[in-house]
């Protein structure tokens, strides 16, 4: 679960992970980078808030709901919550680019931490195999789309996603054994979705590549 920590005291400032992203776009702009777009716009935030409650209910939190549910009637009612609201989100993505406007908004960020996890781990791990994200066209696409953009695909570390969930979770994989797969190479195939339109970073600029010492081992990413 991420958190921000004071450092020199070693104490957590806060773990509301939901909250974090909003507090560091709007409470930490005089930090942001000159150009940082701006991934909570004032005239969107109520329908860009109702999408994010919505992900984060079903989406977000519906795979832990399901992964780590205590009784079969408890899963079950995860598991079809979840993949109701991946319908609909499919529903809302197949004719805009973004799921707030024309442009990337935390809603999409949001997202897309579950997304770019969902095959490597939810699907099996959590149980959540009605369908793989892969077998979804339209979220396989959008999911592409965002991860060949500056500041997603570049920052994700598959082989680590994969360790900590298989071999911290023991009391639902107790032998730790991590799974080889799956392809990762479909990350980088043509999306389309450019067809549709839309400005990624708004009056924004991409972000440059990570540093040096943050950049993924080759072997942990989709090559």
């Amino acid at each position: 679960m991420p958190a921000i920590v004071d450092v020199p005291s070693g104490k957590v400032v806060t773990n509301d992970y939901p909250q974090i992203t909003l507090d560091l776009a709007t409470e930490w702009r005089a930090h942001h980078r000159a150009g940082a777009p701006d991934l909570y716009p004032v005239d969107q935030r109520a329908e860009i808030d109702t999408v994010m409650q919505l992900v984060f209910r079903d989406v977000n939190n519906g795979v832990y709901r399901a992964g780590f549910a205590a009784s079969q009637h408890a899963y079950e009612r995860a598991y079809r919550r979840l993949f109701d609201r991946l319908d609909w989100l499919s529903d809302r993505l197949e004719d805009r680019r973004y799921l707030v406007g024309d442009t990337i908004t935390m809603a999409d960020v949001n997202l897309f931490t579950t997304l770019v996890r969902f095959d490597a781990v939810y699907h099996g791990h959590f149980k959540c195999n009605r369908s793989k994200l892969a077998e979804l066209p339209v979220l396989w696409a959008y999911a592409r789309d965002l991860f060949q953009t500056p500041g997603f695909g570049d920052t994700i570390d598959f082989d680590h996603i994969k360790r900590h969930y298989y071999c911290v979770h023991t009391t639902i994989n107790p032998t730790r054994i991590v799974p080889a797969g799956p392809d990762l190479s479909g990350w980088l195939t043509a999306h389309g979705r450019d067809a549709l339109g839309g400005r990624p970073f708004g009056e924004g600029t991409p972000p440059a590549p990570p540093p040096p010492d943050e950049v993924v081992p080759i072997a942990h990413r989709a090559a």
